[in-house]
């Protein structure tokens, strides 16, 4: 399973990004899907999940302006991020756990800057 991330970039405080990460290979059954950050200096973190059944999760500092969300067909998983913060510069991982397994996406960098 090779995971694609795309959508990190440079936007100012307020604004918003939509990240995708997209699931290729020989896909049999993925659960879980979701998204952690690093920022520099700092442990990774968990952002957000969402499991097979659609039930969400996120980290106290994301809610209310992140949202998570799955498209099974395409073995995709997308954060949309808006009111993005100074706090949220970080790279930005996905990942799936599929058939017990977890596998990362190569991270995408999201800087928030004015």
């Amino acid at each position: 399973v090779q995971l694609q991330a795309y959508g990190g970039g440079l936007v100012q405080p307020g604004g918003s990004l939509r990240l995708s990460c997209v699931a290729s290979g020989s896909i049999r059954s993925i659960s879980a899907m979701g998204w952690y950050r690093q920022a520099p200096g700092e442990q990774r973190e968990l952002v957000a999940f969402v499991s097979s059944n659609g039930n969400t999760n996120y980290a106290e500092p994301v809610k209310g302006r992140f949202t998570i969300s799955r498209d099974n067909a395409k073995n995709t998983v997308y954060l949309q991020m808006n009111s993005l913060e100074a706090e949220d510069t970080a790279v930005y991982y996905c990942y799936v756990v599929h058939m017990l397994r977890v596998y990362w996406g190569q991270g995408t960098q999201v800087t928030v800057s004015s």
